[in-house]
């Protein structure tokens, strides 16, 4: 599987070096999101990139699973915008956000960049944090923020494949 290697390679990476990340990578990590299945072509992702210190410290003290945001030097805020989304559905929304989220993450892995998807949907008081704070219209749902940067620790490869989680043609 050595082509497949940087998807096993990923994980989630809570030590970063805050050596910020290149333009042309993060730009690069935009086209891939935006490269993930929508449901009916809705694509209903909106991004905020963030490189800065004081935004991304105050966005730390919103969410409480991300304390080492401002290690990361970026993020990535993944949106979606309910008025796109395929019949107006919350579902087909974060499941479109969700892929190009995981999308996200894999290229980064390839570009040995450290990701960590920090979840804000469902959580109410996470959803009513960020879009204060980015002063979000109310059709534009906060799904994720992604903590980007250089690990500071090493990537170990791993699988955690199950035999016992896969059936063929029955249960």
């Amino acid at each position: 599987m050595n082509n497949l290697n940087f998807i096993f390679n990923r994980q989630s990476v809570r030590q970063y070096t805050g050596q910020k990340v290149e333009d042309e990578k993060m730009d690069q990590l935009l086209h891939v999101a935006m490269a993930a299945p929508s449901a009916r072509k809705k694509d209903p992702w909106r991004f905020i990139v963030l490189q800065d210190g004081e935004k991304l410290a105050k966005l730390q003290e919103i969410l409480p699973n991300g304390p080492f945001l401002t290690e990361a030097a970026n993020a990535i805020v993944v949106l979606g915008d309910l008025n796109e989304a395929w019949d107006n559905s919350l579902i087909y929304m974060i499941q479109d956000c969700s892929a190009a989220v995981q999308n996200i993450m894999l290229a980064a892995a390839k570009l040995e960049l450290g990701s960590c998807w920090l979840g804000v949907q469902p959580k109410e008081e996470r959803i009513k944090g960020v879009s204060e704070f980015f002063n979000l219209p109310k059709n534009i749902i906060p799904i994720a923020v992604i903590a980007l940067g250089y690990p500071a620790c090493e990537t170990i490869f791993k699988s955690r494949y199950n035999n016992n989680f896969v059936h063929y043609n029955r249960w």
